[in-house]
């Protein structure tokens, strides 16, 4: 196989591209700007090598303790538990949260192999046992995993005293009620609160 179809091959393990995106790209890097595809690859080579996850919140990170895990001015009263590392990157970039995080790298799916023990709940049970320690917030997502996800933990708080809350989900900012999909319409009914 030439080092172009390679390429081209390889390309394709990143989420949404598929041949024809892997081919424009391919040809770019090799045509336009062959600097940039050094640069690239040497980034992505030192990236692969160095970046590994934070040993308090599991996010990724080049360090033992990531920005957030080693900033003191965070408060430790309120843990976020969220599904991946992008969705810290969300957050912080959304909201004003001034608490901590855990990443679980996935979601229970006992049919893709992901139980507690491969998400490291035990971790998560070592940051709830900390005095400090008074909310954990549950971002998970709101597929069928990611709510069983949440009742999972949900439990687990409960047992060590911890007050567990939920992102709320349901009708977009803006949204007309015509364009919603009834499922998301039905939990956002479901879920509604006092004002």
């Amino acid at each position: 196989m030439s080092l172009i179809s390679q390429l081209m091959n390889a390309l394709q393990i990143m989420p949404g591209i598929g041949p024809k995106s892997a081919q424009r790209l391919t040809f770019h890097l090799l045509q336009k700007d062959k600097a940039g595809a050094k640069h690239l690859a040497e980034t992505l080579l030192q990236a692969v090598e160095q970046v590994k996850e934070c040993k308090a919140c599991r996010t990724l990170t080049e360090h033992e303790l990531c920005k957030i895990c080693s900033n003191e001015q965070r408060s430790k009263q309120q843990i976020c538990v969220v599904e991946s590392p992008a969705d810290i990157v969300h957050l912080e970039q959304a909201t004003d949260y001034k608490g901590r995080y855990f990443v679980l790298h996935g979601k229970l799916s006992p049919i893709d192999g992901m139980g507690p023990k491969e998400l490291k709940l035990d971790l998560l049970v070592e940051l709830l046992s900390d005095e400090a320690c008074k909310e954990m917030i549950l971002a998970t997502g709101s597929t069928v995993e990611g709510e069983t996800t949440a009742q999972y933990l949900s439990h687990l708080a409960e047992k060590g005293g911890i007050k567990t809350t939920r992102l709320a989900h349901g009708v977009p900012l803006g949204g007309d009620l015509e364009y919603i999909d009834n499922s998301t319409l039905a939990h956002a009914f479901a879920s509604r609160v006092n004002i």
